[in-house]
């Protein structure tokens, strides 16, 4: 059938329709007049993809990744680049109004300070083919556990496509053998490489499917410690589990260091193996200078809590604009790094509390001036947006990585009182239709 794409969904599908039918067209840019057909049908909407496009929309152009269409990365790269901060704005307005109801002014996106070689966290699964027993490592093909085997990637720094062609090339020499997802057999399961944008440090980690380091392990760790000078450090993370979690709680440093550093602001931070931290660092620079150029215009020596602080990154880069800052955060690595960088950045205002966000909630007695939440994609629960709400004297600064949750919380806020004095999103992820949003909410 033959139809126009009208508008984007809040996961990146072309939306048209068809005899008063929604249809999610996959790989379709607002404004195209294409053929489709239909994959999916139920009584309430329709699935497809483009067979011809007739009339290409004005906002389409061509990848600049020949992989595009078979990895599962970059969903948007066929959009140009302006348009696609557009349709990311739209996508925030849609889901404010259609989950939250709420009808308010949404800022245009700030967009990404590159939108090329900016992600600077890599996790790559890995296996082995069956007839020539070689090492296939790269994204999944969409939709499947395919891997795509991706020799170059211009979404991350070159040095990691360089550090993943060694362990692909090398591993069978070293009897490190690829991981069979459906037998739950071979040794390597993922290679994750965390790149500092500052220092241009790398640390490598194996996940590898097993309960203890053999010797290959070993000397293949050593064997990428000597082959790269920008390599700090090589780990092994031991994941024998059949799931779907890349990195178990397990890692054990085999050579060089444990951590990286990184830079925000004018903060140093450090970054392990199953460290929370912001994917793209420069594009989470506009996000903590957001918040902190807000709260040193709008308080005066203000009292602020952190939640969901991961290591503190809101609360250190705050920290000085701030009389104290309180942070909430329940993974105790996080917080064992996050008291290391307080005393790296010689930060002597900011109290670090390991602990369940909801938990600290509910027991905590002290007032703030404002609080910022930064929870993860589910949000926050109604009890924690109540606490929050009652710890707070006037400003809630809600970080959001998904827009339909973001609009669920909101409306939430707004019914208890609360009034959206500005919504902000932020391109931390070129390309895909993934959106961050930083909310600024005011309670009388």
């Amino acid at each position: 059938m033959l139809v126009r794409i009208e508008k984007l969904s809040n996961l990146g599908y072309g939306i048209a329709k068809h005899d008063g039918m929604v249809v999610f067209v996959e790989g379709g840019c607002p404004g195209d007049l294409a053929e489709i057909k239909i994959t999916k049908k139920t009584k309430n909407y329709a699935n497809a993809v483009i067979e011809k496009i007739i009339e290409p929309s004005m906002h389409r152009v061509e990848t600049f990744c020949k992989m595009q269409k078979v990895c599962g990365a970059c969903q948007l790269q066929f959009i140009d680049y302006n348009y696609q901060l557009e349709l990311k704005k739209q996508i925030t307005v849609d889901a404010l109004k259609t989950i939250g109801g709420i009808d308010c002014k949404v800022n245009d996106t700030i967009p990404g300070p590159e939108i090329k070689n900016y992600r600077h966290k890599v996790q790559y699964p890995v296996s082995e083919t069956k007839v020539s027993k070689r090492i296939l490592a790269g994204y999944y093909k969409a939709k499947t556990h395919e891997i795509v085997n991706i020799k170059y990637c211009p979404i991350q720094p070159e040095i990691c496509d360089k550090i993943i062609d060694f362990v692909r090339c090398n591993a069978l020499k070293y009897g490190v053998s690829g991981y069979d997802e459906k037998r739950h057999s071979g040794d390597l399961k993922h290679i994750v490489i965390r790149n500092s944008a500052a220092f241009d440090e790398n640390l490598v980690i194996l996940a590898v499917n097993s309960e203890k380091v053999s010797d290959n392990l070993k000397n293949f760790c050593r064997a990428i410690f000597d082959e790269f000078d920008k390599v700090f450090g090589v780990c092994i993370n031991l994941n024998p589990k059949r799931t779907n979690v890349i990195l178990s709680d397990k890692t054990i440093c085999i050579a060089g260091k444990e951590y990286i550093k990184e830079k925000l602001l004018d903060k140093t931070f450090i970054i392990g193996a199953n460290t929370f931290f912001q994917v793209n660092p420069k594009s989470a620079e506009n996000i903590f200078s957001y918040v902190r150029d807000y709260i040193s215009n709008n308080f005066q020596s203000p009292a602020v809590l952190d939640a969901y602080a991961g290591i503190t990154a809101f609360g250190i880069c705050i920290s000085d604009v701030c009389e104290s800052v309180v942070s909430v955060e329940e993974n105790e690595q996080s917080c064992k790094l996050a008291a290391e960088c307080l005393e790296i950045n010689k930060i002597k205002n900011v109290e670090i509390n390991n602990m369940d966000a909801g938990e600290f909630f509910a027991k905590e007695k002290r007032k703030f001036d404002a609080v910022i939440l930064d929870p993860p994609r589910k949000g926050c629960t109604k009890d924690s947006l109540d606490n929050a709400m009652r710890l707070c004297k006037g400003k809630i600064i809600y970080v959001s990585c998904n827009p339909a949750t973001l609009a669920r919380d909101l409306k939430y806020l707004v019914e208890k009182g609360g009034k959206i004095l500005s919504v902000q999103p932020f391109d931390m992820f070129c390309h895909t239709y993934h959106i961050e949003n930083v909310a600024i909410v005011a309670f009388a």
